[in-house]
C-alpha cells in the first residue's frame, strides 16, 4: 500500500488520481481482450492467418505502449497537457495531410500512412490534441476578451476538417465538429451561432449526400434498408443481436461473426450482443456512460475554465465516439467506421485513446485550491491580466 504520508511523485499521484475513473478503463482494456478473444480467431481463419490468435496478440502488444501512454500522461500538469498537445498538435496535422498525397488507399479512401512494418492513422492521434488546444481557446477568450480565441478556433476547426474531408473521412469529421460545437457552447455560444452552424452542417451533409456516392448510398440504405448496396455488415451485427438474446450464445460459439468482416474492429459490439448476449452490451454501456459523466461532475468542480474545457471535451469525444459505433452496430443511424474505444482491435485507436484519456485522468487529478490559483496567477500576470473574480474569491 501507498501511505498518505508519502511525498514521492507515485504517491501523490495515487491519492490524487480518480481511482473509480481508473478502475472503469482498466475494466473496458479487459473486456477489450476478452472479446478480441471471441472475434478474431473467425476473422484470421477468414484472412488465411496460421495462428488464430494473430490480432489477440497484437493488440497485447499494443496494449502495454498503451498503458505507458495513459499512465505517463496522467502525471502531467494542465501547463504541460497544453504545451504538449501544442507540439504533437502540429506533428499530426502535417501526418493527416501527408496521407493526401502518400497514404495507402484502404476502401476507397487515404487515411492510412505505412511507416515501415507500422501503419498510422494520423486523425486519431490528431483528435485528442484538438480537443485541448479548441479548449484552451475557448478559456481564453473567457479569460481575456480582446484575445481572438473563438475566431482562432474557428481556423483551427477548418484546418482538421479539410483534410478529412478530402481523404475522405466523413466520420471522424463529424466527430470533431460536433466535440467543437459542444466547446463553442460551453464558452457561451449565442443563439444566432447555434442556427448559422447547424445550418453550415445540414449543407455540408446535403452537398455531401449528392457528391459523394459512398456517403449517399450509406443514407439510402439506412433510410430504406430495401434499397440495396453495402449494408450487409449492419445486418449480420443484427442477426447477431437477435441470436444472442439476453445471456448469449457463449464464448466462443457465436456464428454470425464468422461471416462478419469487420466483427474484431468496428462490429466487435455485435460479437459481445451475440456471445455474451444484452447483459454485457448493458455492463459496456454502464461503464461508458459511467466515464463520461464521472469526468463531466469532476470538470464542475474546477476552477479553472481550461480544465473545465479541455475535461468536457475529453469526455465528449470519448462517448460520441463510444456512442457512435454501438449505434451503427444496433442500425440506428447509417454505417461509418469506427472503433469502440478500448474494445476494438486497433493500434492507432487504442494508443490515442490512452493519450487521451490519460490527459483526461490528469486534469480530474484532485489539485490543492492553492496551487490552482498560483498557476492562474501566473498564466495571468504573463497575460497582463488578472484571474478570475469568481476564482480569487471563495463563493
Amino acid at each position: 500500500m501507498i501511505s498518505r504520508a508519502e511525498r514521492t511523485v507515485v504517491g501523490e499521484w495515487w491519492w490524487t488520481v480518480d481511482r473509480l475513473l481508473l478502475g472503469a478503463l482498466a475494466a473496458l482494456m479487459i473486456i477489450g481482450i476478452v472479446l478480441c478473444l471471441a472475434a478474431s480467431p473467425a476473422v484470421a481463419a477468414r484472412l488465411g492467418i496460421a495462428n488464430p490468435f494473430h490480432f489477440v496478440n497484437r493488440q497485447l502488444m499494443f496494449l502495454v505502449p498503451a498503458l505507458i501512454v495513459m499512465l505517463g500522461t496522467s502525471f502531467l500538469s494542465p501547463r504541460q497537457i497544453r504545451r504538449l498537445a501544442l507540439g504533437l498538435f502540429f506533428v499530426f496535422w502535417a501526418l493527416l495531410c501527408a496521407t493526401l498525397v502518400v497514404g495507402a488507399e484502404v476502401k476507397g479512401a487515404h487515411r492510412w500512412l505505412n511507416i515501415g512494418p507500422i501503419s498510422l492513422q494520423p486523425s486519431e492521434f490528431l483528435k485528442p490534441t484538438f480537443v485541448i488546444i479548441a479548449a484552451w481557446l475557448f478559456s481564453e477568450s473567457i479569460r481575456r476578451p480582446e484575445m481572438p480565441g473563438q475566431l482562432i478556433a474557428f481556423g483551427l476547426l477548418g484546418s482538421v476538417i479539410t483534410p478529412l474531408v478530402l481523404q475522405p473521412d466523413f466520420g471522424q469529421t463529424i466527430l470533431i465538429s460536433l466535440v467543437w460545437g459542444g466547446l463553442f457552447f460551453l464558452a457561451g455560444l449565442r443563439i444566432i451561432w447555434v442556427v448559422g452552424l447547424g445550418g453550415i452542417g445540414a449543407a455540408g451533409l446535403f452537398l455531401a449526400y449528392h457528391t459523394v456516392p459512398h456517403v449517399a448510398q450509406r443514407i439510402d440504405k439506412f433510410m430504406n434498408p430495401d434499397a440495396g448496396g453495402g449494408s450487409y455488415q449492419v445486418e449480420v451485427a443484427t442477426n447477431g443481436f437477435l441470436n444472442g438474446g439476453w445471456l448469449g450464445q457463449g464464448p466462443g460459439e457465436g456464428t454470425f461473426k464468422r461471416i462478419l468482416p469487420d466483427s474484431h474492429t468496428d462490429f466487435i459490439f455485435a460479437v459481445a450482443g451475440e456471445e455474451f448476449g444484452a447483459v454485457l452490451c448493458l455492463i459496456l454501456l454502464s461503464l461508458f456512460a459511467f466515464i463520461v459523466l464521472r469526468a463531466l461532475t469532476r470538470a464542475l468542480d474546477d476552477e479553472d475554465p481550461f480544465v473545465r474545457f479541455a475535461v468536457a471535451g475529453l469526455a465528449m469525444l470519448f462517448g460520441l465516439q463510444s456512442a457512435i459505433n454501438m449505434m451503427v452496430n444496433l442500425h440506428l443511424m447509417p454505417a461509418k467506421g469506427m472503433t469502440l474505444p478500448f474494445v476494438s482491435y486497433g493500434g492507432s485507436s487504442l494508443i490515442s485513446l490512452a493519450y487521451g484519456m490519460g490527459m483526461l485522468i490528469a486534469l480530474t487529478r484532485r489539485r490543492p485550491r492553492s496551487a490552482t490559483l498560483a498557476e492562474l496567477e501566473r498564466h495571468g500576470a504573463r497575460m497582463g491580466a488578472r484571474p478570475p473574480r469568481a476564482v480569487l474569491e471563495p463563493a
